[in-house]
């Protein structure tokens, strides 16, 4: 196996390999790790120079950057998002965890890196495996998927040749299994006009 990929548990993660995931990820590195439909890259909010890595490779500037943040649950989403009403609240609850991203209106506390923005994006996948890790790391991690709309191809999905492609530019590839080519559906709660979505994909949102 490639010394950068660690495969982990896609169901039952042992805590041996994530503690591994969180010390890379506490080092400053940048990952490549399964969610509940693609695969993203990934590093610690609060690390300034990883988070520029991760732009990097996605070939955008940091401050335009459409980073969303990875959370283990609900219970997060205070330090990072303005308090939001029962309605959308009940609306998170229900989807999440999911396929979803959702837009919600950023709070005063947010990453320095993130500072001044509006609104950001939030997920709670349904995956084991990087709920684990941001809870053992102590913060969310931040998700930027490797999926391309006009090249679907083979790297997107299988996690050996993904590290194939991506092991110079990261520190570790997070081998949970096979991923899909279908990224996840965008929602917008932040609007003043109600649930909107942004963008469609594995998830059915229902409102």
């Amino acid at each position: 196996m490639d010394r950068k990929r660690l495969e982990i548990h896609p169901k039952n993660p042992h805590g041996r390999a994530i503690d591994q995931v969180v010390s890379v990820l506490q080092r400053g590195g940048v990952i490549i790790y399964p969610t509940d439909t693609v695969y993203a890259l990934g590093c610690d909010i609060e690390n300034r120079g990883a988070l520029e890595r991760v732009a990097q490779i996605k070939g955008v500037k940091l401050a335009k950057a459409r980073f969303s943040f990875i959370c283990e649950d609900l219970s997060q989403l205070s330090a990072y998002v303005k308090q939001i009403d029962t309605q959308t609240y009940k609306i998170l609850k229900r989807y999440t965890p999911g396929p979803f991203a959702f837009v919600l209106p950023g709070s005063s506390h947010l990453p320095k890196a993130f500072k001044g923005r509006k609104t950001v994006g939030i997920r709670v996948p349904d995956n084991p495996v990087p709920r684990a890790i941001v809870r053992h790391l102590g913060n969310p991690i931040v998700s930027t998927s490797i999926y391309h709309e006009d090249e679907l191809i083979e790297y997107d999905t299988d996690p050996a040749l993904i590290c194939e492609k991506y092991h110079k530019r990261v520190d570790l590839v997070v081998d949970g299994g096979l991923g899909t080519n279908t990224a996840s559906t965008v929602v917008d709660l932040a609007g003043e006009s109600g649930p909107e979505v942004l963008r469609q994909g594995a998830g059915i949102f229902l409102g």
